[in-house]
């Protein structure tokens, strides 16, 4: 027992260290996003964050929960049926120098690496204003059928960030067929 108080005392530690201002790995479901922003916001709030980094900060962490409880792979079973929409993910928001790091990581199957990448990497090389109005231009699209929201996720994180969107793809060794998600946003 004494040993595992040290692990968590070690891990309390580790994120003060990191200026770690929330950290979340386990279930999102819709219920579970809706609590965390209110803690999100108050420790933001707290931690003595400007208004419009709190907003940026706030709006990108929903976007990165939503994306979990939309897309994540690994869903809460019972019966063998998916219970709704409650998946795995992480996301973390840390303090780095003058910015805000945001990390989200969540399984995703293997054979959307492709299509995610094709939707990432133009973002990259875009520039502020071509972010703004693609921005535009998808509010006045129909949703694309592939996404569970206005397709706009990606383009909000990316306007709102101070750099270009950070991503990654680890495919799992014992499971072929399954590949974690990285993304980063500075802000």
């Amino acid at each position: 027992m004494s040993q595992l108080l040290d692990q968590d005392s070690a891990f309390f530690d580790l994120a003060q260290r990191r200026n770690v201002l929330f950290y979340h790995k386990g279930y999102f479901s819709h219920n579970i996003v809706a609590a965390m922003g209110e803690v999100v916001k108050l420790q933001l709030e707290v931690a003595g964050v400007n208004a419009p980094t709190r907003r940026k900060l706030f709006s990108s962490f929903v976007e990165l929960s939503q994306n979990i409880v939309h897309y994540s792979s690994d869903a809460l079973k019972a019966g063998g049926e998916t219970t709704g929409a409650i998946r795995e993910g992480a996301v973390c928001i840390s303090k780095d120098g003058e910015h805000h790091v945001m990390l989200c990581v969540n399984p995703i199957s293997t054979a959307e690496v492709e299509h995610l990448r094709n939707k990432l990497e133009p973002l990259r090389n875009m520039s502020l204003e071509e972010i703004r109005q693609a921005y535009k231009l998808s509010l006045r699209s129909d949703t694309p059928e592939d996404s569970k929201g206005a397709g706009l996720g990606f383009l909000t994180m990316a306007r709102d960030a101070s750099a270009p969107l950070e991503f990654a793809f680890h495919p799992r060794a014992d499971d072929p067929g399954t590949t974690l998600f990285c993304l980063m946003a500075t802000i």
